[in-house]
């Protein structure tokens, strides 16, 4: 019975990533955000919960690459395609759906890509290889809160000029999703023991994560992300540095 506890979790990530997409095509993209965030609980608590319980499946690593590609792929693809194409500068299009916004559509191809590799890659497996996929979505699902945020703040008028405009969201989607098939290595976020000279990386990462969004919230969020990818140049794992 036990062995089944994580591929239900992993079902319930996979559910969250579906009810996002049925709120970013009702234009609700911010309830959609919060989809994404609560699908990467689900994704985390998965692993926590098969390591914890010692039990280990091949139907569970497929299945939670599927359910990835619905919740960090297409879910984050609809909100970007949602923002693009609600842009005030975005070139105009005939048709029913913006063919311009459709740019969005390259975070779910690549999404795709990143997670067949990551099953196939032995490399990866103390640390990434490339952008991990939820980290990609949380990246990208800030937007549409961080935009919601500026409404509420005249300070925050600079944040309009990124989520409101269609080239600025384009070289975005296209740079965050290039990074996901990228060879950069990435530190892994689990914590080998509780020493700090052994998770220097980490702990920095977790204390700049608690106080950007202690102080800026939702705009905190692609900050961390940024974060975490300049201490993995700084911290090159050893791990990808030998092979």
């Amino acid at each position: 019975m036990k062995k089944h506890i994580p591929n239900f979790i992993t079902t319930l990530n996979l559910f969250s990533g579906c009810i996002g997409i049925i709120m970013a095509l009702q234009y609700r993209i911010d309830y959609a955000a919060y989809f994404i965030a609560i699908a990467a609980l689900f994704d985390f608590f998965d692993g926590l919960a098969a390591r914890l319980l010692h039990v280990k499946s091949e139907i569970g690593k497929e299945l939670d690459s599927l359910a990835d590609v619905v919740s960090f792929g297409a879910l984050p693809g609809i909100i970007m395609y949602q923002l693009m194409a609600g842009s005030t500068n975005v070139p105009p299009s005939p048709a029913n759906i913006n063919i311009f916004a459709l740019v969005a559509m390259i975070i779910p191809v690549l999404s795709a890509v990143r997670l067949a590799k990551f099953n196939l890659d032995t490399r990866q497996t103390t640390s990434f290889i490339g952008l991990p996929v939820p980290a990609n979505a949380l990246f990208l699902g800030s937007l549409p809160l961080m935009k919601i945020q500026a409404d509420y703040g005249d300070s925050l008028s600079w944040i309009h000029a990124i989520t409101g405009n269609y080239y600025v969201l384009a070289i975005i989607a296209t740079g965050m999703s290039l990074l996901l098939v990228s060879e950069i290595p990435l530190i892994s976020l689990k914590l080998k023991n509780l020493r700090f000279a052994e998770n220097k990386p980490q702990f920095i990462l977790v204390a700049f994560g608690v106080i950007s969004f202690a102080l800026l919230t939702f705009t905190a969020i692609p900050l961390i992300i940024l974060a975490y990818i300049l201490l993995s140049l700084i911290f090159k794992p050893q791990s990808e540095l030998q092979k």
